[in-house]
């Protein structure tokens, strides 16, 4: 399997795949459909769409989109809507759950029942992005930007797992992990530096899943050759990162955003821990983001 090191190339990935069923929360949102619409034109596909049947086939008129190729199914409340959206998830008959114009909160809320959701329980949930950039020549998969507020050892764990397991999808057998922090320095001052050090170790006894991994790193070592050559920092990352696991959600979130809007980045996201991959994509997002976070869940969703 070649190697994807572009958001476009994944896309010609998933065309070759199985066609997937998507089930669509509340799916009378413009943005949404714009974006179920492409990638069902391109047939990669299957959109369930949950919610106001009226309201979904007027938006479709509305942007001249024939509804005829949606499986629309009327709910005129949009709890019982994504509960229903959850439900075919889990009991198989949809491949990917994605948020519609359903509140994040409520749409969370059902991911995360107990009884009926999609998280098995003690499962840390995350959120990993892969990340276009014209100035990287390969993607950066970066966690976590939307869930966890400050990771502790064992949710770092499984932010390095699923990132690793993502990267894999993507053809990449061996990752560089960065862990990143303002320095290089393992401190006391700093409880991620404590736990990348626990993080590196537990790589090296063969604890984690196969990769090559260095921190705290900053940003240059990481992902900057140039860089480790001036700072005279030996590192087996030799500023050709994969993986960049932040410290917070504060830092990861500035940072992708950043890239987005001063880098023309594009991205495609997902939650991660979930028995089904899991689509929550925000607004600002464009619509080759929107595009690529639809064909990243299906390739998350081969087994």
């Amino acid at each position: 399997m070649s190697t994807i090191t572009r958001l476009s190339q994944l896309v010609e990935r998933v065309k070759s795949l199985p066609k997937k069923r998507i089930a669509i929360a509340v799916a009378e949102d413009q943005n949404t459909l714009t974006a179920i619409n492409e990638a069902t034109q391109m047939g990669f596909i299957h959109p369930i769409m949950l919610g106001n049947k009226d309201k979904i086939i007027a938006l479709c008129e509305h942007e001249k989109i024939d509804y005829s190729r949606f499986e629309i199914l009327h709910f005129e409340n949009d709890i019982e809507a994504t509960k229903e959206a959850v439900r075919l998830v889990r009991e198989g008959m949809a491949d990917v759950l994605m948020k519609g114009l359903v509140n994040t909160d409520k749409f969370l809320k059902a991911v995360l029942d107990k009884e009926k959701g999609l998280l098995p329980p003690k499962t840390v949930m995350s959120y990993v992005c892969a990340i276009e950039v014209p100035k990287y020549k390969k993607l950066l998969f970066v966690s976590d930007t939307a869930v966890l507020p400050f990771p502790d050892l064992d949710q770092k764990i499984a932010m390095v797992k699923y990132a690793v397991n993502m990267a894999n999808k993507f053809g990449i057998e061996k990752p560089k992990v960065a862990l990143l922090s303002a320095a290089e320095k393992v401190s006391p001052h700093f409880q991620s530096t404590l736990d990348y050090a626990a993080i590196c170790k537990m790589v090296e006894r063969k604890q984690l899943p196969d990769c090559t991994i260095d921190g705290p790193v900053d940003l240059f070592l990481a992902c900057d050759p140039e860089s480790v050559e001036i700072k005279g920092i030996p590192t087996p990352l030799a500023g050709e990162a994969d993986v960049l696991i932040c410290p917070s959600i504060e830092a990861s979130n500035i940072f992708y955003k950043g890239l987005m809007l001063f880098a023309e980045g594009e991205l495609a996201g997902l939650i991660q821990g979930t028995i089904k991959p899991v689509v929550v994509m925000s607004r600002s997002e464009s619509a080759k983001s929107k595009l690529y976070c639809i064909a990243l869940s299906c390739l998350m969703s081969e087994e």
